[in-house]
């Protein structure tokens, strides 16, 4: 992640607001928690636990219907060493801050995955002395939290150290073996071509060394990109990429790939909009790709003014927002409907009546511009959708192309 994404710094031992106060989830610490779905890992939004003004996650899962978090970032500890922390100054053994925040979520029926990494700071790949050391500082989260799963962002300048990205991949390879079922994503920087060389030596390591994650995803954003289009432009071109190099198909490469966005402006000044990502969201969901997320949860909220004077911040988006409106993409990824922020009914359109198309199943599997008919009306797929009932709600699939 970039440098709004890496500066936990001594905001490590604050107090944080999204804590609460709730009870233990059973057996917590210790790892017997329940595991959700992989598709929630794979929507979880990147939410800084410990500074950029932490929101309260138990807010957001109320407002959106979110599930799963991706709490960031683990890294080595800021004088050197091998063992893990937050940020580089709070040692994850000793942590009891981001602990209360994983307890609030699961307490509410979610679940959170770790990143590892980012832009900024010293990545245990760097200090640890090789694979298996570097896999041991990592179990230590795993056990510690109870985790299900796991994301290795690996990005400048560590991407560029060839020996501590073979440490990195052959950990990852490590703890996927000895963790079974854990959810492994690593995410890497994005290009207009799918990523640069540095990208591309990565994929290389993860196949020479025979790993292969949930997903590799890119972040199609700080490289000259310009809306959805350049986004998706550069999906197709890191799908590719996918193909050439480990000798999958396009459908398999789609379905290890993954989208890890930044919602409003971003650190160069590009900005992207709620259509912005749910054009992104459309692609990812038709072509059944892995993983679609964000940087993030600290920013979806709107500055005070709204484009927050042309800066780039780590607490709101710079753009004209309601609060979560991007976590809401992430649930629809998840495949849930998110809760309406307002009870307002749909007024029925009178049209005069067209003939019905064929009638909607729930067991059917419908992508975009599918047509189907339901409750004496015609509706129009926005997006791949199955058992969910047209017109349910005004966040749902189904566009209302009037009475038939």
């Amino acid at each position: 992640m970039r440098p709004l994404r890496a500066c936990l710094g001594a905001a490590a031992a604050v107090t944080l607001a999204a804590a609460g106060t709730t009870a233990l989830v059973a057996s917590n610490a210790s790892g017997a928690t329940t595991a959700l779905s992989n598709q929630w890992y794979a929507a979880a939004p990147y939410l800084m636990p410990l500074d950029n003004n932490p929101p309260n996650a138990a807010t957001i899962m109320d407002a959106t219907g979110l599930k799963a978090f991706q709490l960031a970032f683990v890294l080595a500890p800021n004088g050197g060493g091998c063992s893990p922390t937050w940020g580089g100054t709070a040692a994850v053994s000793s942590d009891t801050a981001v602990q209360s925040v994983v307890n609030t979520i699961r307490a509410k029926g979610g679940d959170v995955s770790v990143s590892i990494g980012g832009y900024g700071g010293t990545k245990l790949g760097q200090t640890c002395a090789d694979a298996a050391s570097t896999a041991a500082a990592y179990q230590q989260v795993i056990t510690k939290y109870g985790l299900h799963a796991i994301d290795f962002d690996l990005e400048e300048p560590e991407y560029e150290n060839t020996a501590a990205i073979k440490n990195e991949i052959g950990a990852a390879k490590i703890l996927q073996q000895n963790n079974p079922g854990l959810y492994v994503s690593v995410t890497t920087a994005g290009t207009a071509d799918g990523t640069g060389w540095f990208g591309k030596q990565m994929l290389l390591e993860a196949k020479s060394q025979g790993f292969t994650p949930n997903n590799f995803s890119i972040m199609p954003f700080d490289g000259g990109f310009s809306g959805a289009a350049a986004q998706t432009s550069a999906l197709t071109n890191f799908n590719s990429i996918l193909q050439s190099t480990f000798g999958w198909d396009q459908a398999t490469a789609y379905a290890h790939e993954g989208f890890s966005g930044m919602n409003g402006r971003s650190d160069t000044g590009e900005y992207f909009t709620q259509a912005d990502f749910q054009t992104v969201l459309d692609y990812a969901t038709s072509h059944h790709m892995d993983r679609f997320t964000f940087w993030s949860l600290n920013r979806d909220r709107q500055c005070t003014p709204a484009d927050n004077n042309g800066t780039t911040s780590g607490t709101c988006s710079s753009v004209a927002q309601s609060d979560w409106d991007f976590a809401k993409y992430s649930v629809k990824f998840a495949g849930v409907t998110p809760p309406t922020t307002t009870p307002t009914p749909t007024p029925t359109p009178t049209p005069t009546p067209t003939s019905c198309k064929t009638a909607w199943s729930s067991t059917a599997v419908y992508t975009a511009g599918n047509e189907v008919s339901y409750n004496s009306h015609n509706w129009k797929a926005k997006w791949w959708t199955q058992n969910e009932v047209p017109g349910a709600s005004e966040w749902g699939p189904w566009q209302d192309e009037g009475a038939c």
